[in-house]
């Protein structure tokens, strides 16, 4: 599929990712749009981070469970701080790990770890159905949380005889730059954009919510009826099919930028 992309104008929403991402449209002849909807940064007060992680270090914790990369890589950011890298990292090693998906999984491997557990799908309700089918009662389970995290797990672990530990370890900065994203939904409703790839559920979210907030939410209903929608795995799409938008390409069973990458050239090629 050479020159699929070529010319193509795709809007890539901010992810810690964005410089690669954007480089490899680029690459394959595409203008990446860039488009500031998350940014993530470390919790302001870290000492309830580092007092979870102190329980981790004394053993608080028979399970974790790791619900993303970032939140992972924050956690040792933390302990590095805090000068206990080398006592986090073996709390982790002696601990069972179930992780949502691969991403947790590749800085666990950083590490020199592996997860006990990786749940397929990478959602919610996979990681829900996982704990369904293990023996938790009497059990203390740490949870990595992300920002917005519904108390399902909580109340399912419960449920299930064991008891829970939240940790927040980053934030989102999602209240800056409005002006640009009011900008890429109006050249979107305009026909100007060919693509939107969304990389993570918070784009989604702060992209109606800017919508939301600048009366924009009609065009910004024009814009998503007239651009193609990527989503990159299944928690992306879930929050895509559930915000009302058609997905038009996403990876089956690879969720990685080259993959994804791949999934939108097959999309484009031959469409005029």
């Amino acid at each position: 599929m050479p020159g699929a992309l070529e010319g193509r104008r795709i809007v890539v929403p901010e992810s810690r990712e964005l410089d690669l991402f954007a480089a490899m449209l680029e690459r394959e002849g595409a203008e990446a749009v860039r488009c500031p909807l998350v940014q993530i940064l470390d919790v302001e007060d870290p000492a309830p981070v580092e007092a979870w992680l102190g329980r981790l270090c004394g053993g608080a914790f028979d399970d974790l469970v790791l619900y993303t990369g970032e939140g992972v890589k924050r956690l040792v950011g933390v302990a590095d701080r805090a000068g206990m890298r080398d006592a986090v990292v073996a709390a982790l090693a002696r601990t069972r790990k179930l992780v949502r998906g691969p991403k947790p999984t590749r800085v666990l491997r950083t590490l020199g770890l592996a997860p006990d557990l990786q749940v397929e799908p990478a959602t919610t309700a996979g990681l829900l159905a996982a704990l369904d089918g293990l023996d938790l009662r009497g059990r203390r389970v740490g949870i990595q949380a992300y920002p917005d995290l519904p108390d399902a797990i909580d109340r399912a672990l419960a449920a299930a005889g064991a008891t829970s530990d939240r940790v927040l370890p980053y934030r989102y900065a999602d209240d800056r730059e409005d002006g640009r994203v009011v900008e890429v939904i109006d050249r979107m409703a305009a026909g100007e954009i060919d693509l939107i790839a969304f990389t993570s559920r918070p784009q989604v979210e702060r992209l109606q919510g800017v919508a939301a907030k600048r009366e924009r939410t009609a065009a910004l209903d024009r814009a998503m009826a007239a651009v193609l929608v990527a989503s990159v795995g299944p928690v992306t799409t879930e929050a895509v099919t559930r915000a009302g938008w058609p997905v038009a390409a996403a990876p089956e069973d690879n969720f990685h930028l080259k993959p994804f990458v791949g999934t939108m050239k097959a999309l484009m090629a031959g469409r005029p």
